[in-house]
């Protein structure tokens, strides 16, 4: 039997952070990240953009019983958009392919008082490292516009709801990667 999908390019791809199961890796052309806020969000996060020369990885995964209220509810401040021609993937069981993004009308550039979180970029980070290995998560950060935004350290004290513990290994990637991309991380 044949699901809807849903193409996730940033938090999704972390195992840990949600029960959406089988994963599959994946890449989607004529998209790409940047980090954007909305106006109901305290944070900066990851979004699309409409790129023609952008091909990034990410995985899918189908919503359990065709029912995206949950994973709407999660991705609270996107938009649902139709992607399945774009997404190119191994999975037999898809009907149809979604991927979330901020609606350009409603995004706005983050600041330091609407900065990325370091409980997110560890969170996503984590789930690059363990799907793609170091080569995939330093894709994800070369492929990713907006490293010039002020990043919170919020790391002993996550305000990202679904923050994880990572290893020193990925802590010290996540940290060296910050470095080079020259990320304004502060207290």
């Amino acid at each position: 039997m044949k699901h809807p999908h849903f193409f996730g390019y940033g938090s999704l791809v972390n195992r840990n952070t949600h029960s959406f199961t089988p994963i599959h890796a994946s890449q989607i052309a004529g998209w790409r990240r940047i980090w954007q806020r909305a106006p109901n969000r305290p944070a900066a996060f990851l979004s699309v953009i409409v790129d023609s020369d952008s091909v990034i990885d990410g995985v899918i995964a189908p919503v359990p019983n065709d029912d995206w209220v949950a994973l709407d509810a999660r991705e609270f401040s996107y938009a649902r958009l139709a992607v399945t021609d774009a997404v190119r993937h191994a999975a037999i069981d898809v009907r149809d392919i979604s991927i979330y993004a901020i609606p350009p009308s409603d995004a706005a550039p983050p600041d330091k008082d609407h900065p990325i979180l370091l409980s997110y970029v560890d969170a996503v980070l984590q789930g690059y490292l363990r799907e793609f290995g170091e080569a995939g998560a330093e894709r994800f950060c070369t492929t990713t516009e907006g490293w010039d935004t002020p990043v919170r350290n919020d790391r002993a004290d996550p305000i990202y709801p679904r923050a994880q513990r990572l290893t020193e290994t990925e802590q010290t990637f996540v940290d060296d990667m910050l470095l080079t991309l020259r990320a304004k991380v502060f207290a």
